[in-house]
């Protein structure tokens, strides 16, 4: 038996698949998802989604969202997901060294949030290509 995974962002599905398991960043840490899974709906933290299709696996970077979870159904919903494939790993790496220099010049008024979340975004799609 296999689970059917459907990711939605507001404009459209960004992807329908039927998969073995699925690793999903929750807010309190990686969720694994298998078939049978106990319910859950819980939010996600920006980090790799991992699908696994008998010899494949796909990743992607997701910058937060919610996630449903039935017994053999996995909703996501998102408003930015991207596929491991599709990112630059150099304006990644970029991005990280700005938000890692934002966050360490204590001396002007950035916004540390908007730096945290931006580190947080880079460091996701760079897990989403590790592979």
């Amino acid at each position: 038996m296999s689970l059917h995974l459907k990711i939605i962002q507001p404009y459209r599905t960004v992807a329908e698949l039927e998969c073995d398991h699925v690793i999903i960043p929750g807010i309190d840490g990686d969720i694994g998802v298998s078939t049978g899974h106990t319910p859950l709906l819980t939010k996600i933290r920006p980090g790799p989604l991992v699908v696994f299709q008998k010899d494949t696996k796909i990743n992607y970077a997701i910058h937060d969202g919610f996630v449903s979870i039935e017994k053999d159904k996995i909703r996501i919903v998102c408003e930015i997901i991207e596929c491991g494939d599709e990112i630059d790993q150099k304006r990644a790496e970029e991005a990280k060294k700005r938000a890692e220099e934002r966050l360490k010049d204590t001396e002007s008024d950035i916004d540390f949030r908007r730096a945290e979340s931006s580190l947080r975004r880079a460091v996701a799609r760079l897990q989403s290509i590790a592979d």
